[in-house]
């Protein structure tokens, strides 16, 4: 019963760290392609190229400064439906959740790699377990 545990806790782990891996190359390679550089005026990372978790959330946070500064320092559902200015929130709402969910996304992708060790280690944790009570 205890090899059977470590090698499922091993082979999970490895699982859950070569998906966490695959996921943060896809949206580091996702974001790249889409040539984003973050904006000379953001308050961190200005003209770095949008390919991170850090690059996207400092883009997504001068895209609000941008949209708040053209329309007055109102939101899209703050603004009257007859506003001209509705669809420059709504282009901006988009874009900040599209790279709010990049981070989001590179989050889940460091936590699998991080449960995929914690498995792995649990899994050698219960080998050396058995190794001992055989003894």
């Amino acid at each position: 019963m205890r090899k059977t545990a470590f090698i499922s806790a091993v082979v999970i782990g490895a699982l859950l760290i070569v998906a966490g891996i695959g996921t943060w190359v896809v949206v580091s390679n996702t974001l790249a392609d889409q040539k984003i550089t973050v904006s000379e005026d953001a308050s961190c990372l200005a003209g770095d190229e949008v390919n991170g978790p850090f690059s996207a959330y400092c883009q997504a946070q001068v895209i609000d400064k941008h949209a708040r500064e053209a329309t007055g320092g109102l939101t899209y559902a703050e603004l009257p439906r007859d506003s001209e200015l509705r669809p420059v929130a709504q282009s901006a709402a988009f874009l900040q959740a599209s790279l709010f969910t990049s981070v989001v996304a590179f989050g889940v992708a460091g936590m699998a790699v991080l449960v995929g060790a914690l498995f792995i280690l649990i899994g050698f944790g219960i080998r050396d377990v058995s190794e001992h009570m055989t003894t």
